[in-house]
């Protein structure tokens, strides 16, 4: 084999192996089968978790123009590439207004699997209509976290309540450590 076959070969090598690991992720997510409904049930129950371990989120919440809730991301990843997918829901002053997948690609030395929930907050009108009017909205290295690495909660005073974007990832139960959301892309999904 040439050696200028190998970046194609590498490319499509890891699109091969992104879009299987996409599809192990959804397995447990029930793609195919999720219906709002169902989403819903998760966001709700997703919410209560949250606000029953991080009471500082009552407040985030109730100052946020809307929420995005992420139930259940998998995120899996053997030897150099990764993937993680979960499906979602939208509320604005408490109601859905729309469903979203959430899928991020990882590369680098990895093996493992997690699963983990997370909210983003749009902590201003502006934050929020861009996301809206995104056709696929993929989280920055901007975003403030509410819960850090080891659980624990972090002050909510003025500095943090302004940023645009804040995030809290939870829950997580796995072989895999470090879960983030910068570099996942949200995409508007019909159930």
């Amino acid at each position: 084999m040439s050696s200028s076959n190998s970046p194609r070969l590498n490319r499509r090598g890891f699109a091969l192996g992104m879009a299987g690991l996409s599809l192990t992720a959804a397995c447990g997510n029930g793609v195919g089968n999720s219906n709002s409904s169902m989403i819903d049930a998760r966001v709700d129950a997703t919410l209560t978790e949250m606000y029953s371990r991080y009471p500082n989120t009552v407040e985030i919440a109730n100052k946020a123009n809307g929420m995005l809730v992420m139930p259940l991301i998998t995120d899996a990843g053997l030897i150099f590439f990764g993937g993680a997918y979960g499906q979602g829901a939208l509320r604005i002053n408490g109601a859905t207004v729309d469903y979203y997948s959430a899928i991020s690609g990882t590369a680098g030395l990895q093996i493992g699997a997690q699963q983990y929930a997370h909210i983003l907050f749009f902590m201003t009108e502006d934050a929020l209509n861009d996301f809206r009017r995104s056709s696929g909205w993929t989280a920055g290295a901007d975003i403030g976290y509410v819960v850090d690495a080891t659980g624990n909660s972090l002050s909510t005073d003025t500095t943090t309540l302004r940023s645009p974007v804040l995030a809290v990832v939870f829950g997580q139960a796995g072989l895999k450590f470090g879960a983030t959301v910068e570099g996942t892309k949200y995409t508007r999904i019909i159930p």
